[in-house]
């Protein structure tokens, strides 16, 4: 809050608020009488609890980074299917869906095959390149890369397979398959469902 009187204090005036804000106090009264912004009304004035305040904005924040974008709907493990143009945006999603199975708690599995590494150096390099710090949670036992070299190739049996081994250090598993090559969306989505 801006320096002075409402230094310290448990309720904020609309005042406030607006200064802190960067607003009208018009705005802050909007929000107010529509419900956005919990708030008191005592005698003819707002009234806006500092904690009300903090959930408000955390609520209508709106981050601009693609971790930020996939947290807001991601908040337990789930499918997803993207389609990417190039392999660089491939890698940016990667990295930004393990950045956010990271900060849940996660083991990372990133499995290898239907791109065009001719090593794991290399993926660990285009992963590091675009954000995620690949050494740092291999060390730390929550990532790894696991061989897969045909996209139909036993992959339910090994996910099964880690998922029970998962489960008894109370981590979801977060795992990433791509292909590079050219595969019809009814394949992706049958692969999706094994």
């Amino acid at each position: 809050m801006h320096q002075g009187a409402s230094e310290g204090k448990d309720l904020l005036d609309t005042e406030d608020v607006a200064a802190y804000l960067g607003v009208g106090t018009v705005t802050v009264w909007r929000w107010c009488r529509e419900g956005s912004l919990p708030c008191l009304k005592i005698g003819r004035e707002w009234r806006i609890r500092r904690g009300a305040l903090e959930s408000f904005l955390k609520r209508n924040e709106r981050s601009e980074s693609l971790v930020g974008r996939l947290r807001t709907f991601l908040e337990v493990p789930d499918n997803v299917l993207a389609i990417a143009q190039n392999r660089k945006m491939m890698h940016r999603l990667d990295a930004a869906f393990f950045r956010v199975g990271e900060a849940a708690g996660g083991s990372l599995i990133k499995y290898v095959g239907g791109e065009a590494w001719d090593s794991l150096d290399d993926a660990r390099t285009d992963l590091e390149g675009v954000g995620l710090e690949v050494g740092r949670l291999e060390e730390e036992g929550r990532f790894r890369f696991t061989s897969e070299p045909d996209p139909d190739g036993g992959r339910t049996e090994e996910l099964r397979r880690l998922l029970s081994e998962e489960a008894d250090s109370g981590r979801s598993v977060w795992t990433s398959f791509n292909w590079a090559e050219q595969i019809s969306l009814e394949a992706a989505l049958k692969q999706q469902h094994a």
